[in-house]
């Protein structure tokens, strides 16, 4: 079977040839110690070599994707490690919300990500801006201030959701309109959970997120895409939420995080959701041999499968990951 037809049956709920599999988007300090295992020289050459059967090849990934006449990135927060004030910590109006200089669609540029796109080859195509509209949000306010905004200034925090939103649905609409059949899923991502729980109550996630998560799983459905979402942590609680929503697929299964084991995601929502990660990331990956990598995907084959694509729990994979523990990933996946 095709790959790019083996990952669209999958994440529709259809059974393939085997399980899917995807090696993630490892850190860049990890690509040399894979090359020198593999002996390999490209990134495409090595994930050919592992059988990856999907490629995120998202707009932001390219240099020239956005060019702001002054110099500015996407959303100018001035963000830094020092403890510098995010640049809406002092409003209190919806209105002041307006002076920011929120990004133009019109400075966008898909070339470089289109010819990505299509020479690509026989791999599933996830595409589409990362839209971390939460995280875009937490930054602009500061994280903590927009916690307590959410309770005393709902208003303000929803003023400034819908400029950030609003400038990814415009983004997703006009890259969309450029990509049509090139792209097969639409791959986006904001990390709603900690180790042990949501980061937000679930009063504040019906009502400040869950509304433009729809928005943007229905966005992508009229262009014929699949939604992938991507969240990390301990986000259990509000799965129900995703697929009434429109997600057809859930990325990565924190397999240490909290009622995130494949046993209870099976058991509630095996058979509406399809699955891509679960191999853990925090312990095994890391400490474990190869043959304990071997019988985990054996395992979450079996628990999670047959709609699943095996890959890490997260998918910037580390340094600290011995590549031959990759390797027996992929085998495992492939001698299914």
């Amino acid at each position: 079977m095709e790959r790019r037809q083996r990952i669209r049956r999958i994440i529709s709920g259809q059974p393939a040839d085997r399980c899917g599999f995807w090696l993630g988007n490892p850190h860049p300090d990890t690509w040399p110690i894979l090359h020198e295992y593999f002996g390999t020289e490209t990134e495409e050459e090595l994930r050919r070599q592992l059988g990856d059967d999907l490629r995120q090849i998202s707009p932001q990934f390219f240099a020239d994707y956005y060019s702001d006449p002054e110099g500015r990135g996407l959303f100018a927060t001035g963000l830094d490690k020092r403890g510098k004030k995010a640049p809406l910590a002092d409003c209190e109006e919806p209105g002041d919300v307006d002076r920011f200089p929120w990004p133009n669609p019109e400075n966008l540029n898909f070339t470089s990500c289109l010819k990505a796109l299509e020479t690509a080859g026989d791999v599933y195509r996830a595409s589409g801006f990362w839209t971390p509209f939460y995280h875009n949000v937490m930054d602009l306010l500061g994280m903590e201030n927009y916690m307590i905004k959410m309770y005393t200034n709902p208003e303000l925090v929803e003023a400034v959701t819908e400029k950030v939103c609003s400038f990814y649905y415009e983004a997703n609409g006009r890259f969309f309109e450029a990509a049509g059949d090139r792209v097969d899923g639409f791959f986006f991502g904001n990390d709603f959970g900690t180790q042990l729980d949501l980061i937000c109550g679930l009063e504040q996630f019906d009502r400040f997120i869950l509304p433009w998560f729809k928005r943007f799983t229905e966005q992508a459905h009229a262009y014929g895409y699949q939604a992938i979402l991507h969240s990390c942590g301990a986000i259990s609680k509000v799965i129900e939420r995703l697929i009434d929503a429109g997600v057809d697929c859930l990325h990565p299964l924190q397999a240490q995080a909290r009622d995130m084991h494949a046993e209870k995601l099976a058991r509630d929502f095996k058979g509406r959701i399809a699955f891509m990660g679960g191999v853990d990331t925090q312990q095994l990956l890391v400490n474990g041999s190869a043959e304990d990598v071997r019988a985990e995907v054996e395992r979450l084959k079996k628990v999670l499968g047959p709609c699943l694509v095996v890959s890490p729990s997260h998918e910037a994979v580390l340094p600290n990951v011995p590549p031959r523990n990759l390797e027996a990933m992929a085998e495992a996946v492939a001698e299914s």
